[in-house]
This record gives structure tokens, sequence and C-alpha cells, in this order.
């Protein structure tokens, strides 16, 4: 069954899109990257969006939310599937039936090639079925390059917050207790505040040399997900702007997807007293894990090994995210299911000349 997704202000939030996301939020695999609100935030950026999914005796089994747009200077159109699909991968007809209606959706939208990249956790998943799938899908299915980090790091929410607080680096609990010492404190943001995130996060970006979005995909991203699964926090000296944080919460899971920071008074540890407000307003809505969203995709003896020399990339922030004690996890990766190799071949070759 199909279930288009019109562009953010046609349709309003209908019973369909209402069934979907409980779906999402109910499913082991289930993550806000497949949240109604997450494709109309990208349908405001140059993206469009459609849903698939199975039934079963009237109730909802599988499904994937596609995101489509245009790549290589328009000359070819990609799907991407973040987060997805969430599919049973050990029922093989329930697998191949899904990975049929994701073929009809890119042959819709005309797409040369969709990215596949599932919530799917390297030491939990049986490699059986999706090496199963790979093998029968043989050359229209090959390794990607990954959207979203493959490895992260995730905080058990389960503890108490004195245990969670004693399962972090010494140096860390040390910070956030400071922090409160030097008169650092937290408050919970307002749609208002996207301005001082916005100020924030660009100083940050040209301190740290990364990209960051357009100031209105941060206010789009508060609107739609604020009060209920987003809160923004906001750490202060003297009425002052330190630091900030946009974290979000979708079934058990939380995410700090956006932060930033000033370059001033940076001795009195605001980021961790902004992280640590964070992770108890995630424990408080009932989360059981923390997901602090990318560190180098190195295996941990190397993380380990290196993290003090190295500063490019994520090895940046990884020495800060370390200190909060979380499990290191990494994802099965990302696959490309091809549909127009020469097509392909230009996505790649666009893809290696904007890395390097």
């Amino acid at each position: 069954m199909f279930d288009k997704l019109f562009e953010l202000g046609e349709q309003p939030y209908s019973e369909a899109d209402a069934e979907w996301d409980a779906f999402v939020a109910a499913h082991p695999d289930g993550s806000l990257l497949q949240t109604t609100n997450w494709a109309r935030l990208k349908n405001r950026f140059n993206w469009s969006s459609q849903r698939v999914w199975l039934r079963q005796e009237g109730r909802l089994v599988a499904g994937a939310q596609v995101l489509f747009r245009s790549a290589a200077l328009g000359l070819i159109k990609i799907g991407y599937i973040p987060h997805g699909p969430l599919v049973d991968w050990n029922d093989q007809e329930q697998v191949d039936v899904l990975f049929d209606q994701i073929d009809h959706a890119a042959y819709q939208h005309r797409a040369g090639i969709v990215k596949i990249e599932p919530l799917l956790w390297q030491d939990e998943m049986p490699a059986a079925p999706w090496e199963s799938l790979r093998q029968r899908l043989g050359d229209k299915l090959v390794d990607g390059d990954t959207i979203q980090p493959p490895r992260t790091s995730l905080i058990d929410l389960r503890p108490s917050l004195d245990e969670i607080l004693a399962s972090m680096k010494p140096k860390t609990r040390y910070n956030i207790r400071l922090a409160a010492k030097k008169e650092v404190t937290v408050r919970q943001g307002e749609l208002e505040d996207i301005r001082l995130f916005n100020q924030l996060i660009r100083t940050t970006g040209e301190r740290d040399n990364f990209g960051v979005h357009a100031p209105s995909y941060y206010q789009a991203a508060f609107e739609l997900f604020a009060p209920e699964q987003a809160a923004l926090f906001i750490a202060e000296y003297q009425g002052q702007p330190l630091s900030a944080v946009m974290v979000f919460a979708h079934g058990p899971r939380a995410a700090y997807l956006y932060g930033a920071s000033s370059n001033e008074e940076r001795s009195r540890m605001p980021n961790y007293a902004v992280q640590w407000e964070a992770i108890q307003w995630a424990r408080a809505k009932g989360c059981t894990s923390y997901d602090m969203w990318g560190i180098p995709d190195a295996p941990e003896a190397e993380l380990e090994a290196q993290f003090t020399q190295r500063g490019d990339g994520l090895w940046g922030v990884y020495r800060f995210k370390r200190g909060f004690g979380g499990e290191v996890k990494r994802t099965i990766g990302t696959v490309d299911r091809i549909y127009n190799k020469r097509l392909y071949k230009l996505y790649q070759w666009r893809r290696n000349r904007s890395a390097g």
C-alpha cells in the first residue's frame, strides 16, 4: 500500500500519519528519521517524500519513508531511506514485497539510486538475513557512503542519575560540577531563542571548520518537533549565552543532534552543563538511551589510542563525547540500490569530487 507524503502545508497531519508514527515509535528499529515530521522538515529544504508500507490483517507490519532529491547538478535523482526500512529481516517474503514497493516508488520518482541506511547495530544484527538480501539483489545493491555517522556512543538512561554520573569519566563529572560552581545556569529555550542558537552555531562552524544548516533549518526543526519531541537548552553566565544543544526524543531513544558554543568563558565548562541538562530531560521523558550522534568511524581500540592526538573530523568532538561514558556502537552501514549504472557512476564521481 502506498501513502504519498505531500509538501508541508498541502496536507494537515492525518490519521494515516498518526498511525505511521505510532508504528515507527513501537518498532524495535524505529527512529526519529522515519517520522512524518522528519519528512516534513526535509520537504521544506528541497526534498520530496513518499511512504510505502505493508499491512497484515489490517495492521502495519513493515514500511519505509523514502526521501527524494536531485543530485550531481540536477543530473540524477536519488532516493534515501534514513534509518530504514522497518521490516522483519528474517521474513524473506516480507522483505521481498517491501523492496518491490520501494522499487516502484523509485520508478515513480525517476530515481537512479536509492540509498538504504537502516538503524541496525552491527553487533546485534544476524549476518544471514542481510547477506541473503545482498546476494539475492546481486549487482543491484552495493556498499554505499554513509550519510548519518555510522558509529556513535549510546548512554544508558535506565540507571539513576547518580549512577549515570558515576559511569562518566572523572574529568567529565568534575566539569559538570565545576560549571555549577562557576555560576553557569541552564535554561530551556523557546522559539525566539533559535536566533541565539543560530549565532552560536555559526561561531562554532567557523571555529571548528564544519558546515552548518541555514538558520531557517534549525527554526523549522524546532517548530515541527518542540515541545513534545524536542528541546533547546542554553547555558549562560550572567545572562550571556555560552552553549546550546537541541535534543530530540522519539520512543525509547533520545538523540543529541545539534550543538553550538561561543568562544567566550570556555573555562566555565558550559558545554558539560548543557549536555547534562539534556540527558536529564531525556530520562524524564522516559527515554532509555541517549545517542551522542556521531563519533569517528574507527574501532574502539583505535579511538582510545588516538583521541588525544587527532582533531580532524569527528575526532575533534570525540574527547568530549567519550567522557559521558556511553557504549560505542556501529550500524551495519549503507547500501545503494542501483537502477541506472551510468547515472550511479556520475553520482559517485560527484561525491568523490566533493569529498576531495
